[in-house]
């Protein structure tokens, strides 16, 4: 016959073990790592964009080369004044140093992507047109004669 066991002694529950909690830790850091994306620029000079009704979105944004202007951040106007300033990257810039920044940028890319390269004009809408000129004179210089500008959706787009 079976044997009948003492249910009045009570067994313990097995604790759960946390070997592979650290596994899981990182697994979970290294994704966040990799599926965040950091920001590229310190922006220097405030930029509101225009708006516009008909926009469309890069496609390989690895090709695009970025020039902001606008006026510079309260923090920076006591060195650089109010007026509209250009950024290139991470600093002020002139419009004299826009072609050797797009031939360093240029020539820093794959040669079969050289000549796919755009250069997005991020513009704040209270600029004047002339300095937008000079940079276009800039960048036709540098043989950059894919240019794009920057706008956000308007709201209404009946107006």
């Amino acid at each position: 016959m079976g044997r009948f066991r003492d249910t009045s002694s009570s067994k313990e529950i097995p604790a759960i073990s946390t070997a592979s909690l650290p596994d899981i830790i990182f697994m979970l850091l290294f994704f966040f790592m990799i599926s965040t994306s950091m920001k590229e620029v310190d922006y220097k000079v405030g930029i509101k964009a225009p708006e516009a009704t008909e926009l469309v979105s890069l496609e390989k944004k690895t090709l695009v080369r970025f020039i902001y202007v606008g006026q510079p951040l309260p923090k920076f106007r006591a060195q650089y004044g109010s007026e509209p300033r250009i950024q290139l990257d991470d600093a002020f810039a002139e419009v004299s140093q826009i072609e050797n920044y797009i031939v360093a940028e240029r020539s820093a890319m794959p040669e079969t992507d050289q000549d796919l390269l755009t250069v997005s004009l991020k513009i704040d809408k209270d600029c004047k047109m002339g300095i937008v000129t000079d940079i276009k004179q800039a960048l036709r210089r540098a043989y950059a004669l894919k240019i794009n500008y920057s706008a956000i959706q308007r709201a209404n787009s009946n107006l």
